[in-house]
């Protein structure tokens, strides 16, 4: 996780990403205090948090590190292309060679250069994967380049499985993890975000395939990030479903009882970093598997 120093409204992604809304007040304070809120609830539970401090320059979203870097369990760290300058920016050799001496890797897959022929996919937010099945779901838009998301999966043995999401007036959705999450027994998903009705019938063909309990959320709990969440697990190897309050208060209790019943939900407080970043708590964390305990 990278702690923010200068969070705020990125003019350069607001074209794509209808989620964000501007802001007259520096919200930098608060998003530091939101960041380090949520840090404390993850290590309250005895999960593994590593954190960064954020760089001199000027990175609004660099509190979103999932964007530019993943790491697929047992095999690879990858960094990703993205879309805006300032989010290129965000990308650190420092963070890179912590990762690889974590993980015991010795070299990832850089896919930046794509970026100069316009080819952009943004980490785990354009991508959702599924990585005990070897599959990967995503929305094309301007931040998901199904093309480089294919060569990506044929390099790592995985299936894709591509869809077009929309908001409410019709303007593709700019990630697919605010459509959707993916959890090892369960599926938060806006299947009524996906038009054509083939292809939404498709991806839930493909869930359930794959062996997931599908939890179908709304257009107005979509907004409120119910799908952005993400499942980590602590030292002693107990799972936790985390996702924003905002999230979770969107949920019924029918939905939360689905999700609870295989394990604890965590509900964080991050209410201005959703509100002016447009991502929520899946979006701060970068996941990596077989972190040494």
């Amino acid at each position: 996780m990278i702690r923010p120093k200068h969070f705020g409204f990125n003019e350069q992604t607001a074209g794509s990403n209808s989620f964000q809304h501007q802001s007259s007040d520096d919200v930098s304070i608060i998003a530091q205090q939101e960041f380090d809120g949520m840090v404390e609830v993850l290590r309250s539970k005895e999960i593994d948090v590593k954190v960064f401090e954020d760089q001199e320059i000027v990175l609004p979203d660099s509190v979103f590190p999932n964007n530019w870097i993943s790491n697929f369990p047992k095999e690879a760290l990858v960094i990703y292309p993205m879309l805006t300058p300032n989010r290129r920016d965000e990308v650190r050799e420092d963070v890179i060679e912590w990762a690889l001496q974590a993980l015991m890797l010795d070299e990832f897959i850089d896919l930046t250069m794509a970026q100069e022929e316009d080819r952009i996919l943004e980490g785990t937010g354009s991508v959702v994967f599924d990585h005990a099945s070897k599959t990967a779901f995503a929305s094309v838009s301007p931040r998901t380049d199904l093309s480089l998301l294919k060569d990506l999966c044929d390099n790592m043995g995985y299936e894709t499985v591509s869809f077009e999401a929309v908001d409410l007036n019709g303007d593709q959705i700019y990630h697919t993890n605010v459509v959707m999450s993916i959890g090892s027994q369960v599926t938060i998903i806006c299947l009524e975000s996906i038009p054509d009705l083939l292809e939404r019938a498709m991806v839930k063909r493909s869930l359930e395939k794959i062996g997931k309990e599908i939890i179908e959320i709304t257009y107005n709990q979509m907004n409120q990030f119910a799908g952005n969440a993400y499942e980590v697990i602590n030292k002693q190897g107990k799972h936790f479903y985390a996702m924003s309050s905002t999230a979770y208060n969107a949920l019924n209790e029918v939905q939360k009882a689905v999700v609870s019943s295989s394990m604890e939900i965590l509900s964080i407080s991050i209410p201005t970093i959703e509100k002016v970043g447009g991502g929520s708590v899946r979006c701060m964390m970068a996941g990596l598997f077989n972190y040494p305990k």
